[in-house]
């Protein structure tokens, strides 16, 4: 899909002006940027100009963007899935120390009518969390700030109370923060 970014905005224009052109060079881009929290969740702009983000910002950028260039068909959707040490590695000694088999974890990607796609970072592909999902949803960009926290708690609460009776959910969000310090680790989660 090499549709060309043509909106006037500022964000748009920088982008262009950069050398980024077409919607397969920002996704090419935003691929290759660090995996990490950007200063201000908010602030999707963040992730071109801090040239780093977390599945939820990359992936909220995309669909903001793609939104100001009217390129169709595109969802940015929120899903819950088993993390475990196969499907994301970097997490497998933080699970294993807390004798963990998964948590459950949110999760942003792109869809293009019925293509998956995951530009988290380099090595990223809906693929290798596909099998392990829990549920998903349809969301706006500006839903991967509180909704998504919201939600991934609310899920994290039931699932601890159903699932580990002897963790609390602060204990399960701190392992769960411990994972994600692990992933922020390494650039080429």
């Amino acid at each position: 899909m090499d549709i060309q970014l043509e909106s006037n905005d500022s964000l748009t224009i920088d982008i262009v002006e950069s050398g980024a052109v077409t919607w397969e060079d920002l996704m090419r881009c935003v691929k290759n940027f660090h995996y990490g929290r950007n200063s201000n969740r908010s602030d999707l702009s963040l992730v071109w100009y801090e040239r780093k983000g977390s599945c939820s910002s990359k992936h909220a950028f995309l669909k903001h963007i793609a939104d100001l260039n009217e390129i169709p068909n595109i969802e940015l959707i929120l899903c819950l899935y088993k993390m475990n040490g196969e499907n994301t590695p970097k997490v497998g000694s933080v699970l294993k120390e807390f004798n963990l088999e998964y948590l459950p974890e949110a999760h942003c990607y792109i869809r293009f009518g019925s293509e998956a796609v995951d530009v988290t970072t380099m090595l990223s592909s809906f693929n290798t969390i596909e099998s392990a999902v829990l549920e998903e949803q349809v969301i706006q960009p500006d839903q991967v700030t509180e909704y998504k926290v919201d939600y991934h708690k609310s899920y994290m609460k039931k699932w601890g109370t159903e699932h580990l009776s002897d963790k609390s959910f602060e204990e399960l969000w701190e392992i769960r923060e411990k994972c994600i310090l692990a992933l922020s680790a390494d650039k080429n989660v």
